[in-house]
């Protein structure tokens, strides 16, 4: 999942919770979600557990984000101005890879990947290619194994 650096490092210290998205997101509960953090970091940075997510209208999320979202009501208003429907994915157990693993090592290891606007999913074999990179990549690729996503 494509995210904003601020948002990111507030998910991976555990004061963001919630994660918001103009678009239906359809997760199970469970999924592990690896986070990459957007320019200026461009580098996958961790994980995160989608705990559950709901899809609601602005009008009636804003309670249950309120203190969750990581932003102020005037930012919630501005994000949801013109949705008809927010997903918010309620997030738990966030850990931080032990290096981020950046765009530059990512596109050696998969000449085709691509960074995805909001999410994307990735395959066995890019995982693998990751992993081949460094110590980060290879926690990434193990911690995948583990959730059972692999």
């Amino acid at each position: 999942m494509s995210i904003h650096p601020r948002f990111a490092s507030a998910i991976l210290d555990g004061t963001k919770t919630a994660e918001l998205r103009r678009r239906r997101v359809a997760f199970p509960p469970g999924t592990l979600v690896v986070l990459y953090a957007s320019a200026p970091e461009m580098a996958l940075v961790g994980t995160v557990r989608v705990d559950t997510v709901v899809t609601a209208q602005p009008g009636h999320l804003w309670e249950g984000v309120a203190t969750r979202a990581g932003i102020t009501r005037r930012e919630y208003d501005q994000y949801a101005a013109g949705a008809d429907a927010l997903s918010a994915l309620f997030l738990a157990t966030p850990s931080k890879l032990p290096a981020p693993v950046p765009l530059t090592t990512l596109r050696r290891a998969c000449s085709s990947f691509t960074v995805p606007q909001s999410y994307r999913y990735l395959n066995v074999e890019e995982l693998k290619s990751i992993a081949s990179t460094n110590a980060a990549g290879a926690e990434l690729l193990q911690r995948v194994i583990d959730s059972g996503s692999a």
